[in-house]
């Protein structure tokens, strides 16, 4: 009887899915009580290549794919959800590796009651492939993405004790619960974990973070791939609160106010000496909190090209992070005029 579906969304992963089908090969769990379902959004690449070379060498692990139409993660989750049997929902990443134990450490926590949605730590990586080795500003945006001035406050980045919080990545619950709380919004592009995690708190569940529950995350690849990233989740974050104003926290505001002070600072500054010097003085303090930041990882990890690409993957995150929110809420605002200008 299967007891554990492991859920994947996927599309365009040739780079790391078959790293992640080999770390769930590898997990404690036994093989014939879990399944491993993959909804990919029609991939180009090579992914259903690697995705069938992967089970051709490893019969044993039982592992399916369904097509999801609409290639976006929520779709993903909600048509891999269907077509689970497992009492048990795992979901994962195609650019993850979770630890050998991760399946059973997060069962053995849901069965104890420790929490209705359970996951564990990030550890962050360089994103890499066969064919690109790690970069230096892939390792500056890996370390940018591990630091709590790049994250604020989001624990599954760097927390050290068991502790219940507002979210946590990938995630492991009984399916049963979707039946109870509702499927993952498919109105949203991204930040769809955290909107579900916010309907369970609502409804009185508890989010638990186990940091023995460990996985390795390979982070963006690129400065152009992590601007992207975080452009959208800025943008659906900015949709989310719409909808959930009471759910934001600092770490999600400081960003678009960060932007939006910038912006004014400049503006003003045009013709109001005040305003200049209020400019030069948030630069002036913000790059050198970078540049500590990027000294304090340079050293730690012994590279010193850290001092300069973890600086400069950090102000991309709040940046594009914070122009994207504000660009959602303006979007939004300028749709409902023209509604409600065509009705009047």
């Amino acid at each position: 009887m299967i007891s554990a579906s492991i859920i994947v969304p996927c599309l365009n992963e040739e780079a790391t899915i078959y790293l992640l089908l080999e770390a769930i090969q590898k997990q404690t769990f036994p093989h014939d009580r879990m399944e491993v379902i993959i909804a990919d959004g029609l991939s180009t690449d090579n992914t259903r290549q690697e995705i069938t070379r992967f089970r051709t060498q490893y019969p044993d692990l039982s592992v399916r794919v369904v097509d999801n139409a609409r290639r976006i993660i929520p779709s993903a989750l909600n048509r891999a959800i269907e077509a689970a049997s497992g009492e048990f929902v795992i979901r994962l990443d195609a650019h993850c590796m979770p630890y050998p134990d991760y399946i059973e450490r997060c069962i053995r926590a849901l069965e104890a009651g420790q929490g209705d949605n359970v996951g564990g730590i990030w550890e962050i990586h360089p994103g890499a492939s066969h064919n690109h080795p790690p970069t230096r500003i892939a390792a500056g945006i890996a370390a940018a993405t591990a630091h709590p001035l790049g994250v604020g406050d989001a624990l599954y980045r760097f927390a050290e004790q068991a502790q219940s919080v507002d979210t946590v990545p990938f995630g492991s619950f009984r399916r049963e619960l979707v039946s109870r709380i509702g499927a993952f919004d498919e109105t949203l592009l991204t930040n769809e974990d955290y909107e579900f995690n916010l309907r369970l708190r609502q409804a009185g569940g508890t989010i638990w973070l186990d940091p023995a529950i460990r996985s390795v995350y390979f982070a963006r690849r690129t400065l152009g791939g992590l601007i992207r990233q975080y452009w959208r989740y800025g943008y659906w974050k900015g949709r989310m609160l719409l909808n959930h104003p009471k759910s934001l926290r600092w770490r999600q505001a400081l960003p678009p106010v960060f932007v939006v002070s910038l912006v004014l600072f400049l503006v003003l500054s045009i013709f109001w000496e005040v305003a200049r010097w209020l400019l030069i003085l948030q630069i002036g303090a913000y790059s050198l909190a970078l540049l500590a930041v990027g000294i304090q990882v340079a050293l730690g990890q012994r590279t010193i090209s850290l001092m300069f690409t973890t600086p400069l993957a950090i102000a991309s995150m709040h940046l594009t992070y914070g122009a994207g929110m504000l660009f959602s809420f303006f979007q939004a605002a300028w749709q409902s005029f023209q509604t409600e200008k065509s009705i009047s």
